[in-house]
């Protein structure tokens, strides 16, 4: 047992390139999507700020709908990073 160990180099880096889903630990898989959902509503939480903020100081009506809708592009964008995120390590 202790040969299957020394056999391995300590200093190798640790990737998932080719790793199937199924050899991928289930603690490991829930790390994962604990902190794509963080990031994705810190990003959420950003964009939202981020339109506020713009709206707050738009001077006419058509900058306002200009930072709502480059609010609400920032908040899918931030969902579809943390959806991509969870879907490649259940690949």
């Amino acid at each position: 047992m202790e040969a299957a160990r020394s056999e391995s180099p300590p200093s190798a880096p640790a990737t998932n390139a080719g790793v199937k889903p199924e050899e991928v630990s289930p603690l490991k898989r829930a790390w994962v999507n604990m902190s794509a959902t963080l990031q994705e509503h810190f990003r959420y939480f950003k964009a939202s700020l981020y339109g506020l903020g713009k709206k707050v100081t738009a001077r006419s009506e058509k900058e306002a709908a200009e930072a709502d809708l480059q609010a609400a592009k920032m908040q899918v964008e931030a969902a579809d990073a943390a959806e991509e995120s969870k879907n490649k390590i259940s690949q």
